[in-house]
């Protein structure tokens, strides 16, 4: 098995288009209904153990074959003391392979109707992707997202709010700054409000933060007042907040200042006695003889398009590190283990 999985992983590393990806992994499960989707020039596809799409199947395995573009390097993988090493090693070309491998295995055993998902776009929010095929009516009882968790469970994760707020001044030339009123200078005030509020931890907590990800007016030359300034702000908020946040914000900023909602993504939380988390986190316990931790992520995954249709969802992946790094790597002893697990667990429902 793990001889299949390093080949197939190597050469899905050494491809840089992730529709090759997708032909190529499909060419491999020509004996299933395969569904392909395409929206905007993005395309994904849906291969499952029935004739028909049921109403609801009861797992679905979600990928996605976009990666992190590297460098020229990374795309010729290599192989060092037991890790596999190449751009999307971890994120995650190695664990489609995996899943791809227990879908195969089992998906004719099974007595349950079962899907393996592929995608291309993840990684720019999968909204022609996973979010597609969800509008066009795919459902699951649950999904695991095959995202890199070092054989652990994320039963929740952060939502995504990108806003624009934009502050309006009074020009004036500089010389005489009291007849006009600068908008950077107000939009500066409310920065430190927003910083107060939301300040950047020193180490991982699972809080919201706030990043500054740009800040701009309009004016170009150095005697002159701005009278206008805009900010750009990439939200990461926990669960609790999702109803507030937005709110949260709009209390810091003067009556003047106008904000717009860019895009705002829910975050992800599963209860952790769900019938499927108790019944993975069993068999991760009891392959690797110890204990199978749940956790929040500070990222987001497909799974989270999951929760505005009401389905429940995860993130489970095999070992690895430096994810979108000059040296992101996959533990390739792991990549059994994982599948392994997706087997056991797939047979076990």
């Amino acid at each position: 098995m793990i001889d299949n999985i390093v080949n197939l992983s190597q050469q899905l590393i050494a491809i840089k288009s992730a529709n090759t990806c997708l032909n190529l992994i499909l060419s491999k499960l020509g004996r299933f209904t395969i569904e392909r989707f395409e929206k905007n020039g993005v395309k994904s596809a849906l291969i499952y153990n029935t004739i028909k799409r049921p109403k609801k199947f009861k797992i679905i395995l979600n990928g996605h074959l976009d990666i992190i573009p590297g460098k020229e390097r990374q795309y010729t993988p290599q192989i060092k003391k037991g890790r596999l090493y190449g751009v999307g090693a971890m994120d995650m070309k190695s664990n489609i392979v995996c899943m791809m491998l227990a879908f195969k295995k089992v998906a004719n055993i099974v007595k349950y109707p079962l899907a393996l998902q592929l995608v291309t776009d993840e990684e720019i929010g999968g909204f022609n992707g996973t979010k597609y095929q969800i509008d066009k009516g795919v459902r699951t009882n649950f999904v695991i997202a095959g995202e890199t968790t070092e054989l652990n469970i994320v039963n929740k994760s952060k939502g995504v709010l990108w806003l624009k707020i934009s502050a309006l001044g009074v020009t004036a030339h500089s010389a005489y700054p009291w007849k006009g009123k600068n908008a950077v200078w107000k939009m500066k005030k409310f920065l430190s409000l927003l910083e107060k509020k939301f300040p950047i931890p020193k180490k991982q907590k699972w809080i919201t933060t706030v990043n500054l990800s740009n800040i701009k007016t309009n004016n170009l030359t150095f005697n002159k007042i701005p009278d206008n300034c805009e900010v750009w702000l990439d939200v990461r908020y926990i669960p609790e907040q999702e109803k507030t946040i937005l709110r949260e914000i709009k209390k810091l900023l003067p009556p003047e200042f106008k904000v717009q909602v860019i895009e705002k993504e829910p975050p992800l939380f599963v209860a952790e006695n769900n019938q499927y988390i108790k019944k993975l986190q069993e068999i991760t316990t009891q392959t690797l003889k110890k204990r199978t931790i749940l956790y929040g992520s500070q990222g987001s995954s497909d799974a989270r398009h999951y929760t505005r249709v009401n389905c429940n969802g995860i993130e489970f992946g095999p070992i690895g590190k430096g994810i979108g790094s000059d040296n992101e790597w996959v533990d390739i002893p792991s990549l059994k283990t994982y599948t392994n697990i997706l087997i056991k667990f797939l047979l076990s429902l």
